[in-house]
């Protein structure tokens, strides 16, 4: 069974952070769907993800879709992925989260819908049993806040 990671982003924008936690994920030999509801946040996602220090990836609703060590799009993982980065309140289910290795939660400090959203995602989630880890940055350093 797998655990929620909660990313509290105060200090380092989505677009820092996602492609560390990608290459952690990638380092583990993980096939990663990070999870969005907003196209034009995927497609920026996709642009930087390129950029920054080349990360095998694509979009979803391409012809390699299968093959991809990391899909960014809205959809649920099929076999063979063992994480989801959830972003811009991509939905996660208890489900999910124990049939995947690692589901992260990445969510703007700075948004008050982005927080209630991902406390609503942290109380579903634990009150279902699913291990969770809260993370937030100190001192330019992530740090477990709460576990449950």
């Amino acid at each position: 069974m797998g655990a929620a990671y909660f990313y509290h982003l105060t200090a380092t924008p989505l677009e820092k952070t996602l492609p560390m936690l990608l290459g952690k994920a990638r380092e583990a030999g993980w096939r990663v769907l990070v999870r969005g509801q907003d196209a034009g946040l995927l497609e920026r996602l996709d642009q930087v993800l390129w950029q920054d220090g080349f990360l095998p990836h694509g979009l979803a609703g391409g012809p390699h879709d299968d093959d991809q060590p990391v899909l960014l799009g809205s959809g649920t993982p099929s076999d063979g992925f063992a994480c989801v980065m959830s972003v811009g309140g991509g939905d996660v289910t208890p489900a999910e989260v124990g049939l995947l290795d690692r589901t992260c939660i990445l969510f703007d400090g700075h948004d008050e819908a982005a927080l209630g959203f991902a406390r609503g995602q942290w109380k579903m989630l634990t009150d279902a049993g699913c291990t969770a880890q809260y993370w937030a940055q100190e001192d330019g350093r992530w740090t477990k806040k709460a576990e449950k």
